[in-house]
């Protein structure tokens, strides 16, 4: 069997069941072959029948049990079928778990995972593509994890199980069929890549052997891909150098590996699957530009045009940022740089 990004998350989920009875799984027709609807907790309850729970059709409810199971000593994983649903979970989730360590005066805990697709590029519409992590990124209390191609996600999901503070873990559906990037001798696509951090690790992948570049490209998620192909385009078609910083751990991210990509490149662009306005890529430049003021050109951020997302698949390219905006983006950069 391939080990694909689907496969890496339901072994992961067998090892956490296998390995540590607190563990239990919520969500909707999780049971059986079915799996889910993209087959991650695929055939589990047939041998924890009772910790591989199917519920009924509200994501408040199953939130608000997690919630309870949780301060009493267990440790559930729930599963939201679509991203696009953890709105039915808000309540449950800002005034409830966030807020209930300091509410009871740091004496309960509240170790919760809850994992759910998010993203585009499948043609599943304006309410089954959304990435919407963001509308959580600024509560306190959560923590919030991306998986992407260059990490082994089921690492990163028995990590999450650990935290004794509640994680929304964020799967590109994109990634679910396809294969994390193997690493053969300290390189990825043969570019040399380095990994900062251990439970939750940020990956910098560079074209010129973290010697010299030309500009730092920040990321998370699906859109890691999307990234490496322009950057592969940008070296073999236009000799432009790129150092792409991708953190798992995006709320909070760990500010250093950019950082110690800007002192070699001084040029800043960041890409995200979520709408550009008021999101992620404009946090991590603001927190960048408090630490690193030397820059040769204003930084930018770029992400899904501000639209709802189509499911024709053509005007879907059009709103959701591609390898070919990643190209455009760089190469407008550098030549504002160089008419300065």
């Amino acid at each position: 069997m391939k080990y694909t990004v689907v496969y890496s998350l339901n072994q992961a989920l067998r090892r956490l069941l296998a390995t540590n009875p607190d563990v239990l799984i919520m969500g909707q027709d999780i049971v059986g072959a079915y799996g889910g609807a993209f087959k991650v907790t695929k055939d589990l309850s047939k041998d924890y029948p009772d910790r591989v729970l199917s519920t009924p059709i509200s994501e408040a409810a199953m939130t608000g049990m997690a919630a309870g199971m949780a301060m009493r000593g267990l440790r559930p994983i729930v599963e939201i079928m679509f991203g696009d649903f953890i709105v039915l979970c808000a309540d449950q989730m800002i005034n409830h778990i966030a807020k209930f360590r300091w509410v009871y005066n740091e004496k309960v805990q509240l170790p919760l995972v809850l994992r759910t697709p998010m993203g585009g590029r499948l043609g599943y519409g304006a309410t089954h593509s959304q990435s919407l992590e963001k509308i959580f990124m600024g509560i306190p209390g959560w923590r919030i994890v991306a998986i992407n191609l260059l990490t082994d996600p089921g690492k990163l999901l028995e990590k999450a199980v650990e935290v004794l503070e509640p994680v929304l873990f964020v799967e590109n559906k994109w990634l679910y069929p396809k294969q994390p990037y193997p690493i053969q001798n300290g390189s990825i696509e043969g570019f040399p890549v380095r990994f900062e951090g251990q439970n939750f690790p940020t990956c910098l992948l560079s074209t010129g052997d973290f010697e010299d570049a030309d500009i730092t490209i920040v990321t998370y998620g699906g859109m890691a891909g999307v990234v490496l192909e322009a950057m592969k385009e940008l070296l073999l078609e236009e000799e432009i150098l790129c150092e792409m910083v991708v953190p798992t751990h995006i709320k909070p991210f760990n500010i250093n590996p950019i950082l110690d990509s800007l002192a070699r490149t001084r040029n800043l662009l960041v890409f995200e699957e979520g709408t550009e306005n008021f999101g992620w890529g404009r946090e991590v430049i603001y927190q960048t530009s408090q630490k690193f003021s030397d820059f040769k050109i204003t930084p930018r951020a770029i992400g899904t045009r501000n639209f709802p997302i189509p499911s024709v698949k053509k005007l879907e390219m059009e709103v959701l940022p591609q390898t070919e905006d990643v190209i455009r983006a760089v190469k407008s950069m550098l030549s504002e740089r160089i008419l300065r």
